[in-house]
């Protein structure tokens, strides 16, 4: 058995509020607030994890580590967002997964997905060279919030805990949208994630396809996003992204 499956922190019970300790105030405040006022949707997501813990052990892991779950939010506070970029649910491969929306862990190969965001990044700037790493972290610390609809996932099973997130993340992106001061870019790539969309005018909606193979030639490429982006963000007096990485 392998040092990771060893060293899996998925053997003992699940508990959220222990992980929340970790997020900047603003954001805790959000998510302690869905958890008391919607305790139901926790609990059943609780319930599932527990299960799927006693049942698979170590030969089974979910993913990202606990102690990544929350990655996105431990970086930075909810008034200091500028953009917003939502995906599905976490990688589903061994070392993939660390909290943060399409990004990898160093020393792991690009998926399809992150190869093509890279393409597009490169169509649209001339710096942009696609990077050895895909870990996006650089771009977290500039104020871009990565976050998943679905926060964790089972090892090679996509969307195992995506009915049990999605409700959850609604009302926190909800949440985020009434409570923020307005400006953020939200970069929504895909249908689900577009379903998320704020309705707030005060914020920065962009859309298209999801940047899967799939899908990316029918309007991924050439959206222009991260430029957009940042010319909503000068236009609001805000810093700008560097995406080079």
């Amino acid at each position: 058995m392998s040092s990771d499956r060893l060293d899996s922190d998925y053997t003992s019970p699940f508990n959220f509020k222990v992980l929340f300790e970790s997020m900047k105030p603003g954001w805790k405040k959000i998510w302690m607030d869905v958890y008391n006022n919607h305790s139901d949707l926790f609990k059943n997501l609780e319930d599932k994890l527990n299960y799927d813990i006693s049942i698979y052990g170590t030969k089974i892991l979910i993913f990202p580590p606990k102690k990544h779950i929350f990655e996105t939010f431990n970086h930075f506070d909810l008034d200091e967002t500028k953009v917003v970029i939502l995906g599905q649910d976490p990688y589903h491969g061994l070392g993939q997964a660390h909290g943060l929306s399409f990004s990898v862990q160093d020393g792991v190969k690009h998926p399809p997905s992150l190869q093509n965001i890279f393409k597009e990044l490169e169509n649209e700037y001339d710096t942009f060279k696609i990077p050895e790493s895909g870990n996006l972290t650089k771009w977290l610390d500039q104020g871009v919030l990565l976050l998943n609809s679905a926060l964790t996932v089972l090892e090679k099973n996509a969307n195992e805990y995506q009915k049990y997130w999605s409700p959850i993340t609604d009302l926190i992106v909800k949440e985020m949208s009434e409570k923020h001061s307005g400006g953020i870019v939200f970069m929504l790539w895909g249908s689900p994630a577009q379903s998320k969309a704020p309705t707030q005018k005060k914020h920065h909606i962009l859309k298209a396809v999801h940047p899967s193979p799939l899908s990316a030639h029918r309007g991924f490429f050439g959206c222009n996003h991260f430029r957009k982006a940042n010319e909503l963000l000068s236009k609001d007096g805000k810093k700008v992204i560097d995406w080079v990485l």
